[in-house]
């Protein structure tokens, strides 16, 4: 009994040192896992990063530095490699079977950290375009032009090209005219370039575009590239206004946009039939 007491106590002893390493170590990971906490919350915040997705993230990040500080720490008792080989396996399997919620959660962190879009701007993804209502770990939720609301994966928004309409300040219009052959080309892109400058929004710089493109099967085909300033109005209000000034500028010089013609021949055959002869009748 007395060799045992005298054993534990100088295991007890010799283990002080590492029971001190062990203790500094956890002390350690909980300071650094509070700091990276706090540095994280600040720039979530300065992101504008939704408060429950920015606490969620920050607590993450202060609770994986304190695991792998109590590793750390066990690990100078004893070997803790079977025990993590452990957790391993039991993470692959949990992993394994939760592979899509997983792959959403990581792409909605992607999402938050990149922010391509924030909140009630609008975007085109997936073939939807809308106003964005919220974004979550798992799904981005936006409302269609329509009024629909719809709700997308966030592996399937990060996977897909994102257009964001609000942050470009300005916008290129495309505008097609028609006019007759026997047009004076440069009056008709004199009259357009007059006429779009007087479209809400219209900006002078880049310069607009006017040329003619191609014999059309009834009229010369002139196409229009100008710009606008998206803060002052929307692509289909300006391209509308566009449509209605063109038009009254043309018709004031009385320059035609012709339909399209279709000639079309027909040509008639009068079939001739021959009378039956007549069969001679023996009286």
């Amino acid at each position: 009994m007395e060799e045992h007491i005298n054993t534990f106590i100088d295991n007890f002893i010799g283990g002080i040192p590492n029971l001190f390493t062990a203790l500094a170590i956890f002390l350690i990971s909980l300071y650094l896992g509070r700091v990276a906490s706090n540095i994280l919350k600040r720039v979530l915040q300065r992101r504008q990063s939704p408060a429950g997705v920015t606490h969620l993230l920050s607590q993450l990040a202060r609770w994986s530095i304190i695991v792998i500080g109590t590793i750390t720490a066990l690990q100078r008792f004893f070997d803790v490699t079977a025990f993590l080989a452990g957790l391993g396996i039991l993470g692959f399997t949990v992993g394994f079977a939760l592979q899509d919620v997983m792959k959403n959660f990581a792409a909605g962190i992607i999402l938050l950290l990149q922010q391509p879009f924030h909140v009630g701007e609008t975007i085109g993804v997936a073939g939807f375009d809308g106003t964005v209502l919220e974004i979550d770990l798992r799904t981005t939720e936006i409302k269609a032009l329509d009024g629909r609301i719809v709700t997308l994966p966030n592996a399937d928004v990060l996977a897909s090209p994102i257009i964001n309409y609000t942050r470009a300040d300005r916008r290129r219009i495309e505008l097609p005219v028609g006019v007759g052959y026997d047009t004076d080309m440069d009056v008709a892109r004199k009259l357009v370039l007059d006429a779009i400058q007087n479209i809400p929004g219209y900006v002078p710089e880049p310069a607009p575009l006017i040329g003619f493109s191609n014999f059309g099967d009834s009229a010369l085909e002139l196409n229009t590239y100008f710009w606008i300033d998206t803060s002052m109005t929307n692509p289909i209000a300006a391209k509308d206004a566009a449509f209605s000034l063109v038009k009254q500028a043309l018709d004031k010089r009385k320059i035609d946009i012709p339909f399209p013609i279709r000639t079309v021949y027909m040509q008639s055959q009068a079939k001739q039939v021959s009378p039956p002869k007549a069969r001679a009748r023996r009286a």
